[in-house]
């Protein structure tokens, strides 16, 4: 009965005039409305350098990687950026220039995100899902029926944009905007997330070239952000087959939701009866770690370590004092096994560059548990807790607050997760419709 009534209490206090009036007073350090101005086609200046000004205060303040700060002297580049974003003639410019001083930070979940204004208008793109392939730019996959119907299809090969070899063309166009944290985390960002974005209402001329070699050029239409999650977000969140030998296949492909160990775990019996399971996660961008956790506890029997924190600790009268201010750091809550669902049998994960995020947090746990073996590419090598904030003109950007290594202190952000079989897709294998690296997964499980 007491617990009732202070939660009631609680609950009649927040909802007071009283405590919204405290809440605005307290959001106006941090959050204020001021510099969270809605689109328009064009900021005014002032806004445009009070945005510049707030990011590159939040990110001197609560960026973890504070060497890199120094490294590429942060004061110098926000003298660099203003006259830069005073220069620009739209809000859409304006964070093109952001995005790019972001870029200067070499870390993945450190991004600049303009309106969805922006995104639908001048950031658009085909409906073609690409990647880099031994040194080539690949298409993975077309869903746009009409470039299928010109031929464009899975293997086919893409050599110039505009007249332009294709990898001046990425190197020029789009790498600068990317942050990355790994050069095959800048890979993916360059040649598969951000590859032929532009503006809606204009079609670049793509030259293709077919496995028998003939040459092809199209204009390619590109779509908003409606055709942008088409491309990618998974089709599914989990998708699981059984595969010759009885190996259990399981793709883990976004930790965004419940629903992906949810269904793992109602699809856990049929699991069981394999002889081996692959878990693939070379989709898997990340999501919520926790959700790959409850995976990772049908795998053991014994609690098991998740990895290891930190991050900055400022304490302005040290700074004062010119004391050191150590980071804060602890190491994560071991996760408990899932005694109702026990996996025993031989374990093999596939990664790529674009496993990421949380899905390296998969990795690490994996790895240090020694429960199996990690097939394929190194990870993207990025992870960390961001901090979200906004800025005019109706866009927002997000700043790393914290430092991610393996429990033992090993680190593996801005570096990837190294696989202990290394397997990359080939070109020719693609063209056959064959997954080399799965291939090599149940190689090593025949051995």
């Amino acid at each position: 009965m007491v617990r009732k009534f202070i939660l009631a209490a609680a609950l009649a206090a927040l909802s007071s005039p009283g405590f919204a009036a405290a809440d605005q007073l307290e959001a106006r350090l941090f959050n204020s409305a001021a510099l969270a101005s809605p689109y328009k086609a064009d900021i005014s200046d002032d806004e445009k350098v009070a945005g510049l000004s707030k990011f590159w205060s939040e990110v001197k303040y609560n960026f973890v990687f504070v060497d890199k700060l120094k490294e590429i002297d942060w004061d110098q580049q926000y003298l660099n950026y203003l006259p830069k974003v005073r220069a620009t003639r739209s809000t859409a410019e304006y964070y093109r220039v952001l995005m790019e001083l972001c870029a200067r930070l070499g870390d993945g979940h450190t991004n600049v995100y303009p309106a969805k204004e922006v995104w639908d208008r001048d950031l658009a793109r085909p409906l073609i899902k690409t990647r880099l392939m031994e040194g080539r730019v690949m298409v993975r996959d077309v869903l746009d029926a009409g470039l299928r119907a010109q031929g464009v299809a899975p293997g086919v090969e893409i050599v110039a944009v505009d007249g332009e070899p294709v990898t001046a063309y990425a190197q020029r166009e789009i790498a600068p905007y990317q942050s990355a944290s790994t050069k095959q985390d800048l890979d993916v960002r360059t040649y598969a997330y951000g590859f032929l974005v532009g503006a809606i209402d204009k079609r670049p001329n793509v030259r293709f070239r077919d496995a028998s070699g003939k040459t092809f050029e199209l204009p390619v239409q590109r779509h908003g952000i409606a055709g942008m999650m088409k491309v990618l977000t998974p089709a599914a969140p989990f998708e699981f087959r059984m595969l010759p030998g009885d190996v259990a296949y399981v793709a883990l492909n976004t930790f965004n939701s419940d629903e992906t160990a949810d269904k793992f775990i109602a699809a856990f019996d049929k699991i069981a009866q394999s002889k081996a399971l692959v878990i693939d996660l070379r989709d898997n961008g990340g999501g919520n770690s926790n959700v790959g956790f409850r995976v990772l506890a049908t795998l053991t029997d014994k609690q098991f370590e998740t990895g290891k924190w930190e991050t900055r600790n400022y304490l302005p009268t040290y700074r004062a004092w010119g004391k050191p201010m150590p980071n804060f750091g602890q190491a994560d809550e071991n996760w408990q096994p899932d005694l109702k669902h026990q996996y025993a049998k031989p374990v093999i994960v596939l990664s790529s560059a674009a496993t990421y995020s949380a899905a390296e947090d998969f990795l690490v746990a994996f790895d240090a548990m020694k429960r199996g073996t990690i097939v394929g590419e190194a990870s993207g090598g990025s992870t960390g807790q961001p901090l979200m904030i906004s800025l005019p003109g109706g866009g927002s950007a997000r700043i790393v607050s914290k430092r991610d290594t393996y429990p033992d202190g090993k680190p593996f952000v801005g570096v990837g997760i190294q696989p202990n079989i290394q397997v990359s897709p080939t070109v020719a294998d693609l063209r056959k419709g064959r997954d080399t690296v799965l291939e090599a997964a149940l190689l090593t499980l025949r051995k």
